[in-house]
């Protein structure tokens, strides 16, 4: 909402407070002011005036010879470029030492050999936005009303002596969406009155009766419906006065009809729209839903298909508004309008709000009909439009109104204790000082003993409970003026869920890994949903309602296309050593037509690409390999607590390369998988040989057995013995591994496979496995009997089960 100063003046005393003292005492009081803009760019010494005489130049084709009256007592002769510049027009001048903005000084100049003592100024120059401004105005000088005085100094003619705030509101303080509202929140920061316009309408045309009549078929989406018929008007130009009000507003003026519509919206907040009443058949009003599939060509000649969600304002045969949003187009006033059927209505938030949203279609009055208007302003604006119809149109307006009333708003009383009040606040006011705000509020109130009984304006759909008036007074009252005390009652102690400490060990342990954490979109395009294999079941990409483009039109249900989008986007920036990973979710449905919410499974994904070392004058380049993906995760698994794993070969994962591809198997249960990229997928992404993972994260969290406890250092010597062992090459060394683990007895304390060797001098077929197998006990240390009777039980193990044979 854009307030203009001088504007705001008219409804309330503003001596004595500069626009910046102004902004700083609104933000305070909790409406926040986001800007003040000043109209004047550098204008100075810019006055009113009167083309007296033209002449062609003598030299120059393109070129004019003014002479020009601005007041001095005599004649200036300006040398003036514009093709709409004429004899008998008021103008504005920038007389010899004047300033333009942008630091421009007009001096005493010849052009082609004549002399020019001043500037007659368009629009632009005078650092007006032209945007706001007719078409035959953005072109060429700009052409003053005839009625203006000689000299008179531009800036308060064209309001450049005026200052413009910018409201940044929250949905709630729909009440300042209107300068009176603003003006009543004014008033109640400086402790002032609020003078309202007067409104005097001369009904001095026909009676109503009978020519205009109305009915509402849709009482739950508009429960009144207002209208006046004015007649005779005369289209034109609005008053400068009004132009520049509704310019520093930020609305274009248009006509003195239409303007004098906006002017009493902005004004009042109640959305206004006339209507042509030759176009309305019979001078009849029906408000009823829309039709599934009808049509109707908007003011923005647009043509809108509606549905049966969405209010119009028909006259019985055909649709001729969309309630609240825009007028129809076969309805609109033009020049040869004559006489106008002016509507005012109270129509539901919702219902408007709907209609805006499935159209794309958001108006000045949409705006503030979604943020729920002020039901008693309904009339109040009606006969404020119609008395300046009548003031600046010259028109006669119909005695009586149109009004069909379906309810109208109750008054709404709330209940304030003093006690409640002061518990909140931590302050110590009395009844009378809670009082006094409200007077400031012009909120009418009884009180009681501790309490006050506070009936609540229209105006402020806001306030509906008592905390809502407890806000009200702490914002007037002061919240510098709040005393500041130490909170109390019981403490405790902020501590992270099981999952909150989880999640965070995962990107602690990748981070010092040396991976970097990205955040990528939930939507995807639907042809990369499925490059990768699923770790779940088979699930089908679920599509949006209203996608932001086909790049993000279906939720993902793989995390590794984005990463290699990442990772693609990082190479084409000449940045190739990467690790990346996400710890994110993915959604998941089997059903073709989504009827439930999909089920969201938390899934961690990494990548590993380039060089894992760099090249150093001490040591050649290490790129990223299989192993390290697996060192990584192996790390990761051990300080999650998690026991029971397992990697197994799988050859048929989609995206996948079939040589160099684990899946992880946690436990007896599948978990993901890791590997390389297949290089037909790589090159569909634009990267280089890449490694990644995938893994169910909510599995890690279920079998993680962490916790935050220290565990002692062991007391007692550990015993290492290793073995190696020629075994068949289809024997994988995770086998090998189990079998030690099952039948080493429980001091074993950790298997680590240190060298595997193939070499067919081994026999055909065959490889060693080299082991280092460490033994431990707690509480005391081990013997080396103890120990050799364990190692025995592991050599008969391996040679019963996987036909392990001592490498000599």
């Amino acid at each position: 909402m854009k307030v203009s100063y001088n504007w705001l003046a008219q409804y309330v005393d503003l001596s004595g407070i500069t626009p910046e003292e102004l902004a700083e005492k609104l933000t305070r009081s909790g409406v926040e002011v986001d800007a003040v803009e000043y109209l004047n760019k550098g204008v100075t010494d810019v006055v009113v005036g009167y083309v007296a005489e033209k002449e062609k130049h003598p030299d120059a084709d393109k070129l004019s010879v003014c002479q020009v009256d601005v007041g001095s007592g005599e004649l200036l002769q300006i040398v003036c470029g514009a093709k709409n510049v004429a004899a008998g027009q008021k103008v504005p001048v920038a007389v010899v030492g004047a300033k333009l903005p942008g630091d421009f000084k007009i001096k005493k100049a010849k052009l082609r050999g004549v002399t020019s003592n001043g500037m007659i100024c368009s629009a632009k120059e005078l650092g007006l936005n032209d945007k706001l401004m007719p078409k035959e105005t953005q072109e060429g000088i700009l052409v003053l009303p005839e009625e203006l005085e000689i000299g008179q100094p531009i800036q308060s003619v064209l309001g450049l002596d005026d200052a413009v705030l910018e409201l940044g509101l929250t949905p709630n303080r729909s009440d300042c969406l209107s300068m009176i509202g603003v003006a009543y929140e004014v008033a109640a920061i400086l402790g002032r009155d609020v003078k309202l316009p007067e409104t005097n309408v001369p009904e001095n045309g026909p009676s109503i009766e009978g020519k205009v009549t109305v009915d509402i078929e849709a009482p739950e989406q508009c429960n009144r419906y207002m209208a006046r018929m004015i007649s005779g008007v005369k289209l034109g130009a609005s008053p400068l006065w009004m132009q520049n009000r509704l310019m520093a507003a930020g609305v274009r003026p248009i006509n003195n009809i239409v303007d004098i519509t906006n002017y009493v919206m902005l004004e009042t907040g109640q959305p206004l729209h006339a209507f042509d009443y030759a176009k309305v058949e019979n001078g009849r009003i029906v408000v009823r839903l829309a039709k599934q599939g009808e049509t109707l060509t908007t003011l923005d000649d647009t043509e809108r298909t509606l549905d049966e969600e969405m209010l119009l304002i028909t006259d019985g045969s055909k649709a001729i508004g969309i309630a609240g949003v825009m007028g129809g187009a076969n309805s609109e006033v033009t020049e040869t309008t004559d006489t106008i059927l002016l509507e005012s209505a109270h129509f539901a938030g919702s219902s408007i709000r709907k209609t805006a949203r499935k159209l794309g279609l958001r108006s000045e009055a949409s705006l503030r009909f979604e943020k729920e208007v002020d039901p008693q302003a309904v009339e109040r604006a009606l006969d404020r439009a119609a008395a300046l119809m009548a003031e600046l149109a010259d028109g006669q307006v119909a005695q009586g109104k149109a009004d069909r009333v379906i309810a109208l708003p109750e008054e709404k009383k709330v209940v304030l204790r003093i006690s409640r009040l002061n518990g909140l606040l931590g302050t110590s006011l009395s009844l009378e000082d809670a009082a006094s705000i409200f007077d400031r509020l012009s909120f009418a109130y009884e009180t009681g003993d501790d309490a006050i009984t506070v009936i609540v304006p229209t105006r402020r759909q806001d306030i509906t409970r008592e905390v809502d008036l407890i806000e009200e007074v702490a914002r007037l009252y002061g919240y510098d003026h709040i005393p500041t005390t130490m909170p109390y009652g019981d403490n405790t102690q902020g501590l992270l869920t099981r999952e909150q400490m989880l999640r965070r060990t995962i990107r602690q342990v990748l981070n010092g890994a040396g991976l970097n954490e990205i955040s990528a979109y939930s939507f995807t395009h639907p042809d990369m949903a499925h490059d990768f294999a699923t770790i779940y079941r088979s699930t089908r990409p679920i599509p949006l309602a209203m996608p932001m483009s086909e790049e993000r039109s279906v939720l993902r249900v793989n995390l590794l296309p984005h990463l290699l989008d990442t990772a693609a986007y990082n190479i084409n920036r000449k940045q190739r050593d990467l690790a990346l990973f996400e710890l994110g979710k993915v959604f998941l449905s089997d059903e073709e037509t989504v009827s439930k919410l999909p089920e969201e499974r938390l899934t961690l994904a990494g990548l590993l690409t380039g060089n894992w070392v760099g090249p150093h004058w001490q040591q050649k380049a290490e790129p990223v390999d299989f192993y390290l993906v697996k060192g990584i995760l192996d790390v990761l698994l051990n300080r999650l607590g998690i026991t029971g794993i397992e990697y197994r070969p799988a050859k048929d994962l989609k995206g996948m390369h079939p040589g160099r591809t684990a899946q992880l198997v946690l436990q007896g249960r599948p978990a993901g998988y890791l590997g390389q990229v297949h290089p037909a997928t790589q090159q569909k992404y634009d990267v280089d040989e890449t490694y990644v993972f995938q893994l169910d994260a909510d599995l890690l969290l279920e079998l993680s057995t962490m916790h935050q406890g220290m565990i002692p250092l062991p007391k007692y010597p550990a015993i290492s013995r290793d073995i190696a062992v020629v075994v068949d090459r289809s024997v994988s060394a995770g086998d090998l591994q189990k079998v030690i683990e099952a039948s080493a007895g429980e001091w074993l304390e950790s298997v680590r496979i240190f060298d595997v060797y193939v070499d067919d001098r081994l026999g055909e077929n065959k490889k060693s496995v080299a082991l280092s197998c460490t033994y431990r006990d707690p509480e005391r240390t081990l013997t080396d009997e103890e120990i050799q009777a364990a190692h025995g039980r592991v050599v008969e193990a391996l040679a019963a089960e996987c036909g392990a044979e001592l490498r000599g």
